[in-house]
């Protein structure tokens, strides 16, 4: 799993997290969704007025900052396992009960995580939306469908990677709900609580595969993430049995 990434901000921060998403625009989108079966791999180019120069006046320079985003294969889940999770703020956790309450505690989702790896920057002649635009055209030439172009704020650049990655997401989800229900995945499945099909897809891989202490170690604590050991018990008691 890739590590979480935590964001703490202090009240005299909001006033610069606020300003940093106002003054955030994407230049060029990537032209593909989020991949519903497999990794996603995107080329991203920030440009920013460096921070200095509200003390050097100077001639125009922009910074542009490189590096990929790496979206795992997109996950289904259930505020049932949702809740079971750590890592998440106190807010989404009361989100997640009142989806479980309206909705019901196998109502499925999607998990989406992301890492991030930067590569390298360079200082450019020219005004930051100036470069950004050429950078564009650039890729455009070259047909880099899963690349995006991005003007933020040079002490704040990583929010605009962040709102992206919020819009890239959103922009996704629908699409990969529907290319997940088309495979008939999200199907309920009565006799284990109304889990989608591919959890219990899932716990069955994970039986087949549990020959040692830890897989079975695994497996338990996935089935209590989903809330579906009592459906398994004796088939899990049974593996200690064979052994």
């Amino acid at each position: 799993m890739w590590p979480v990434r935590y964001i703490i901000l202090y009240m005299e921060d909001l006033q610069d997290w606020i300003r940093a998403i106002e003054q955030t625009w994407i230049v060029r989108y990537p032209k593909q969704n989020l991949a519903t079966f497999g990794i996603t791999n995107i080329a991203y180019y920030v440009v920013t007025e460096p921070i200095y120069r509200e003390i050097d006046q100077g001639g125009k320079e922009g910074v542009v900052r490189k590096g990929r985003v790496l979206a795992e294969k997109p996950t289904i889940i259930t505020p049932t396992y949702a809740l079971n999770l750590e890592g998440f703020r106190p807010e989404a956790y009361e989100y997640l009960r009142q989806i479980s309450l309206n909705l019901g505690p196998q109502h499925p989702g999607i998990l989406y995580k992301y890492k991030n790896e930067p590569e390298n920057f360079e200082i450019v002649q020219g005004e930051p939306s100036e470069i950004a635009h050429n950078i564009a055209n650039d890729l455009e030439k070259k047909e880099q469908d899963l690349s995006v172009v991005m003007v933020g704020v040079d002490e704040w650049w990583d929010v605009a990677l962040l709102k992206f990655i919020y819009e890239f997401t959103s922009n996704s989800a629908a699409t990969n709900f529907q290319e997940f229900s088309s495979r008939g995945l999200l199907k309920p499945q009565n006799s284990f609580d109304g889990a989608p099909k591919v959890v219990i897809d899932r716990i069955e891989k994970l039986f087949n595969t549990a020959s040692s202490m830890e897989d079975r170690d695994n497996l338990k604590s996935e089935l209590d993430r989903w809330g579906l050991f009592k459906h398994y018990e004796s088939r899990f008691l049974s593996l200690y049995r064979q052994s």
